[in-house]
C-alpha cells in the first residue's frame, strides 16, 4: 500500500470472467469492509469508485439535515 496525504494505492486487481474482483486486504482493513457489506459503485467518464452503502447513507442524512433514515 502506498499512502500520500490520505490517498492510497492498494495495487492492481483483475476482474474474473463473472465480473468479480478481490478487494486487497489492506483496503478492506483501511475502510473496515467485511464479508456481507454492501458497496455502492459510482462512476463518471474518468473511472469508477466504491464506498460502503452506510457511508453513502450517512452523507445523504447529513445533506438532508437528518431527515432520512
Amino acid at each position: 500500500m502506498v499512502e500520500d496525504n490520505g490517498k492510497y494505492i492498494f495495487g492492481v486487481v483483475k476482474m474474473g470472467e463473472r465480473g468479480q474482483i478481490v478487494i486487497p486486504k489492506e483496503a478492506r482493513e483501511q475502510y473496515d469492509i467485511k464479508a456481507g457489506d454492501s458497496l455502492m459503485v459510482l462512476g463518471d467518464e474518468k473511472g469508477i469508485a466504491m464506498l460502503k452503502t452506510e457511508v453513502f447513507q450517512n452523507i445523504i442524512n447529513q445533506a438532508m439535515g437528518g431527515l432520512t433514515q
